[in-house]
């Protein structure tokens, strides 16, 4: 019987099981598979290093400035004027693999090759996970259950917290790790909004590797097909410009969905039961950056655990600390309104954004809210929308 046993190893997993080992709890983190990548740019924001300041120790590649295009090419550039706010970006292979570890070192039992589907029952109470292997079927008990196995969580539904995810209330991705001579500035990202509901990125990983990729939202997820709009990005003469090349090498390449309606606020907790990371919705729903928000959620779920096990409640109304928890409802608030300012940008095919890029090119405190808000989950002032709807 662990203390805890946790469904999936990302950020969030990973995050949860380190906290809840080094305050000596008995915690078994389960993983379908450690050598997966998720198909995800890569880049996080210097939030990271509140949770994990060894980072800075690692040579992971800088990120200091910013550029954002419109669907008609404006664009504005930003340059972090604090150079120790610098952002990472990351191969998510390799990344995952070191939060794991540190998972790990703290004292967690990591269980490789285990894929999470149905709750050990008793007495109508869920009391554990049973896990597939290539041995046959394996059980883990554990006092309190938390669910951090993303978008395909199989557990989520059974739970009874949410339903399935509908075609609508996510982003589809696709993106690829290249390696070639390109025109990238090593030091920038760059993200590109479309004229549908979606956007693409280049994310420089080194000297000649990159990550490119793109995405769809929203009732556009059912009008235009991901495998087509990535080979049209791939191929935008405004995009090879920087990769200029044709015979890039592909190190690998993957699509995979993430939630866009921001954080499922009703279906974070239950009884001995709480949900974190994409599968708890923590990915902003304008930048697709989820890394930074989903390791927020599983410490405090584990801090919310700590409590429950040390009092030894672990109902519902113990675990409702969770949800209460103040960066939690910060981040929810956050992306709730990164929602609405998602679907005004793209709103008339893109204008209101090429707008809002026009904008930023001349106001440098409006041009630093917009790059907060995208790339620090930060919360624009209650008068930006109004503002970006009286400008001519």
């Amino acid at each position: 019987m662990y203390d805890v046993v946790i469904s999936g190893a990302g950020p969030a997993g990973s995050k949860c099981a380190e906290t809840l080992a080094k305050a000596g709890f008995e915690v078994a983190l389960i993983e379908k598979d450690t050598n997966w990548r998720k198909p995800c740019g890569g880049a996080i924001n210097a939030r990271v290093f509140r949770y994990y300041p060894q980072l800075r120790n690692f040579d992971f590649h800088k990120i200091n400035k910013m550029t954002i295009f419109s669907a008609d090419y404006h664009h504005f550039g930003y340059h972090w004027k604090d150079p120790k706010n610098y952002s990472i970006n990351v191969d998510r292979l390799e990344f995952d693999n070191l939060l794991q570890n540190f998972a790990v070192d703290a004292g967690a039992i990591l269980l490789d090759n285990n894929i999470s589907y149905d709750f050990i029952m008793k007495e109508n109470r869920k009391i554990g996970v049973k896990a597939k292997t290539s041995s046959g079927i394996k059980e883990y008990k554990g006092k309190i259950i938390v669910i951090a196995d993303g978008m395909s969580s199989k557990l989520a539904v059974k739970s009874g917290l949410k339903e399935k995810w509908k075609t609508e209330e996510v982003m589809l991705t696709k993106c690829a790790i290249m390696e070639g001579e390109n025109n990238i500035d090593k030091d920038t990202i760059s993200l590109f909004f479309k004229s549908y509901k979606g956007y693409g990125w280049l994310f420089p990983l080194g000297e000649n590797r990159f990550n490119i990729g793109c995405g769809t939202m929203g009732e556009d997820n059912l009008n235009y097909n991901i495998n087509e709009i990535f080979n049209e990005f791939l191929n935008d003469p405004n995009i090879k410009k920087f990769t200029p090349n044709t015979d890039y090498k592909k190190i690998w390449i993957g699509a995979y969905p993430l939630p866009g309606q921001g954080v499922n606020e009703n279906s974070l907790y239950g009884e001995n039961i709480m949900l974190i990371g994409d599968v708890a919705g923590c990915v902003n729903p304008i930048s697709g950056e989820g890394i930074s928000p989903g390791i927020a959620s599983g410490k405090i779920a584990a801090e919310t655990a700590i409590k429950a096990l040390e009092s030894e409640d672990i109902s519902k109304r113990t675990l409702k600390r969770y949800k209460l928890h103040p960066t939690i409802k910060k981040i929810s608030r956050s992306f709730k309104l990164s929602l609405s300012i998602a679907d005004f940008c793209f709103e008339k095919q893109g204008q209101n954004f090429a707008k809002m890029c026009r904008i930023a090119e001349n106001d440098e405190s409006f041009r630093e809210t917009v790059v907060n808000m995208f790339l620090f989950n930060k919360a624009p002032p209650k008068d930006f929308i109004t503002r970006l709807r009286s400008e001519n």
